[in-house]
């Protein structure tokens, strides 16, 4: 039986170590909360921090893994490279990791080889700098930490008296201290993945996405197949991405605007499956592609398939959820039922829902698949609907 090591063990980290271990894999779960969730699905698990490289390759050592992998989170990029570079694993070029790990080198990369139109990027890591950019910036701009996700601290900035505020949250909620201040592109945002094996892109999915409104840009959910981009154009832009920014090896998650006039801009890049269960449910139902297998396969050596089957719609929706307290919750099998969804509440009595801003603010998920895409949405919204109304908060 291989072993895997996992790095991060939050809720959707769970998917992935409770398929490895139904593919035949023993599973090895690491994350800094002594309480993570994912770590009851795991064969064993150890609190270490997963931004700590070395730590994690002395347990990565003294575990004799067969290899190492991390999903949904930014975070493990990096550590995750690095074990695999020491201990001589299938993984992305460590060097590459270092420039995926900064949006700032990603967006210079893309602009220096001409893939998309952003023109407009600056990187700052204190508010003095700013003086310095005030004749240059022009507003509006995205203002984002350099090395976040989860759109956590991303947020519109229509003017300069704005900027100093956004640039402060940015660079707090960045583990290197830096903000990268660019372009505001108006447009469609649409989603993707890709999985680089053996010196080939093969790009698996394309997706519409759902926007909470600005000033703040998190996600509401996900369509599946897109109805704004132009696949072929796209997939091909997404091959040259890869190849511009070098990535090797795995999975490959993209954040795109499609404009009103059809232009494919980048906007962020992840060496990593997407979170809000892109790798764990839109994929796999919607192309038949089982993409949390395939990482797991590849990272240790074991072949892939990426064969598409019949594709099926796909609709998500997160629990973004009115704030408060919760006094009772509803019944979630019910209104699973009764929509035709599938909920995957993460919610409890007494906790507290706060405004959704980004996506730790999400109190769950919502997933429905059929023939018809505008019906799928239509049940995850409703579904959604449903249960913000049932949940009684006190008063």
């Amino acid at each position: 039986m291989k072993r895997v090591l996992i790095l991060g063990a939050g809720f959707l980290q769970s998917f992935l170590i409770k398929h490895a271990r139904k593919l035949g894999y023993y599973t090895i779960a690491i994350d800094k909360n002594p309480c993570a969730e994912a770590f009851a699905h795991a064969n064993e698990y150890e609190v270490i921090d997963i931004v700590d490289q070395k730590a994690c390759l002395k347990f990565a050592i003294s575990k004799k893994i067969d290899g190492v992998v991390t999903a949904a989170t930014d975070y493990g990029v990096l550590s995750t490279a690095y074990v695999a570079q020491e201990m001589g694993l299938p993984g992305l070029s460590y060097n590459v990791a270092q420039t995926m790990r900064n949006k700032y080198l990603v967006r210079k990369r893309l602009h220096e080889t001409g893939i998309d139109g952003v023109n407009q990027y600056y990187e700052v890591s204190t508010t003095c700098e700013l003086d310095k950019l005030k004749k240059q910036i022009r507003f509006p701009v995205i203002v984002k930490p350099c090395d976040g996700s989860g759109s956590r601290a991303v947020e519109k900035v229509s003017c300069f008296e704005n900027l100093e505020r956004a640039c402060v949250n940015a660079i707090n909620a960045s583990l290197a201290g830096k903000a990268l201040i660019e372009e505001f592109i108006h447009g469609q945002e649409v989603g993707a993945e890709a999985f680089v094996y053996n010196g080939q892109c093969i790009v698996i999915a394309i997706m519409d996405k759902r926007m909470t409104d600005p000033p703040y840009y998190a996600e509401l959910g996900h369509c599946y197949p897109s109805t704004v981009a132009n696949t072929d154009n796209v997939k091909d832009i997404l091959r040259r991405v890869v190849k511009a920014l070098g990535v090797d090896f795995g999975a490959v998650n993209f954040d795109i605007i499609v404009t009103d006039d059809h232009r494919v801009c980048i906007i962020d890049v992840g060496a990593r499956m997407g979170g809000n269960l892109i790798g764990s449910h839109i994929v796999p139902l919607g192309t038949g592609i089982d993409y949390m297998g395939n990482l797991i396969r590849a990272s240790v050596g074991d072949p892939i398939d990426t064969t598409t089957t019949d594709r099926l719609c796909v609709a998500t929706r997160l629990l973004a959820l009115t704030p408060g307290k919760v006094k009772t919750l509803p019944d979630f099998e019910r209104i699973s039922r009764e929509h035709l969804v599938q909920v995957y509440p993460r919610l409890n009595v007494g906790d507290v829902i706060r405004q959704y801003k980004n996506n730790l603010d999400g109190c769950g998920y919502v997933v429905s698949v059929g023939d018809d895409l505008n019906e799928v949405e239509l049940r995850v919204e409703s579904a959604k609907n449903r249960i913000n109304r049932e949940i009684v908060r006190e008063i």
